[in-house]
């Protein structure tokens, strides 16, 4: 079995190319061994906790001028490769994430994390809504299969934050400073929305270790 850890944030457009990619990776491969764990990272530790506007926080992170269009055409163009149709227009919001990550944290124990996260780059890239809007959350897990009053619940409750924020922290203490990170059986890092050819080329490097490991245990 090969163990991927995707350290993400689920407000990071490279992040769903990269999670595009990988998965293009997995049907290229041909693996069907491969178990994957959504990590939390917060591309805006100090957002506050009602998010900003999207114009003040464009002007802030790029400035004025052309600049923020050419970024994000150039990311609008890299998405439509991987199967995306990004829609930066619609967003009216950037949300602090932390609500966010705690549905995904969560997501895992009711085996829905992948369907989740999928739902959630939708809803903010594709359809412009609030994924820092607590009704946007609920309506998010539904759509991932999750019944809708078990969702609201834990999302009303606080749990699962401490566990966020300490693994936002473990993240930044192994080196990790931007996302998508994609960690391979806790010995490998892919850095980055890298094309699937990259992916498979580690998962055979886990592979060959598996294999090595295999034929010294039994020397």
């Amino acid at each position: 079995m090969i163990y991927v850890d995707i350290v993400s944030d689920t407000i990071c457009p490279w992040c769903y190319i990269g999670k595009r990619r990988f998965e293009r990776a997995l049907v290229q491969s041909g693996r069907a061994d491969i178990a994957v764990a959504w990590r939390p990272f917060q591309l805006n530790p100090d957002m506050p906790a009602e998010g900003m506007t999207r114009d003040d926080y464009v002007r802030a992170k790029f400035g004025g001028g052309d600049r923020p269009r050419q970024i994000y055409q150039a990311i609008a163009e890299s998405g439509r490769e991987a199967g995306i149709e990004f829609q930066f227009s619609k967003i009216r919001r950037t949300p602090n994430t932390v609500l966010s990550h705690r549905l995904v944290h969560w997501s895992a124990k009711v085996e829905r994390q992948e369907q989740v996260v999928a739902e959630m780059f939708k809803a903010y890239f594709e359809e412009g809504l609030d994924i820092g809007d607590l009704d946007t959350l609920v309506e998010c897990a539904v759509r991932a299969g999750i019944e809708e009053e078990r969702a609201r619940r834990y999302l009303q409750s606080d749990e699962g934050r401490q566990e966020v924020v300490a693994s936002d922290v473990y993240a930044r203490r192994l080196g990790i400073n931007g996302v998508p990170c994609f960690i391979v059986n806790r010995k490998y890092a892919v850095s980055g929305a890298q094309p699937p050819s990259a992916f498979v080329e580690v998962f055979n490097l886990a592979e060959r270790d598996a294999a090595t490991s295999a034929a010294q245990s039994t020397a």
